[in-house]
């Protein structure tokens, strides 16, 4: 895409970073730019376990396309995502991306999130808000991460995870140690002769 550029946000204009002109397309339907940047990020997006710290190197790839109703927005963002494992408590790093589109509005009503500015318009609400969203709840190290004993605290190993994992019924807890063979070893029947006469009856 044309138009590379890097850009750095510090004081009070740091949020100016996520603009976009748009001088050269407004009123004009049909119309589309493409544009790179790299921004650096004044603050960090996310929360909990995982997030985009501040200062972080974030690639956006937009276009911008010229409606009736106003620009559209389609953007990709590329970045490191730091995170704590879920499991395990460990910290670690992985590529991390996220899209979205958005229409501006020129004369935005209450059913438009987002309205042009003057001339260009601010990418930084719905870029926030498509990271937030696509960042894990509970991020994991790698899929088969055996996670942290929780006795001793250290690292279980793979198998021992599954072990653990697998839940015991309590109402069946009392019967885990319940050995049936001694049972069937002790167990014997006993028929009594009278058994299958009528009651009452008088043997002859």
């Amino acid at each position: 895409m044309s138009g590379e550029s890097k850009t750095a946000g510090k004081g009070s204009g740091a949020m100016r970073v996520f603009e976009e002109n748009i001088r050269d397309i407004m009123n004009r339907p049909g119309e589309m730019r493409e544009r790179s940047r790299t921004i650096v990020l004044p603050e960090k997006f996310g929360e909990a376990l995982a997030e985009i710290p501040a200062g972080s190197e974030l690639e956006l790839d937009v276009r911008l396309e010229s409606v009736h109703e106003g620009i559209l927005v389609s953007a990709e963002a590329n970045a490191t995502m730091h995170a704590q494992c879920g499991r395990c408590l460990k910290d670690f790093t992985t590529p991390f991306q996220v899209e979205f589109q958005e229409l501006f509005a020129y004369t935005p009503t209450e059913a438009d999130e987002y309205g042009v500015h003057g001339d260009h318009v601010d990418l930084e609400p719905p870029l926030r808000d498509a990271v937030v969203l696509a960042l894990p709840f509970q991020p994991v190290c790698r899929p088969d991460c055996p996670g942290l004993d929780p006795e001793s605290g250290e690292l279980r190993e793979a198998g021992a995870a599954v072990a653990a994992d697998v839940d015991l019924d309590p109402r069946w807890a009392a019967l885990a140690g319940f050995d049936t063979s001694v049972v069937a070893d002790t167990v014997t029947v006993e028929v009594d002769p009278g058994a299958g006469e009528h009651p009452g009856s008088v043997s002859k």
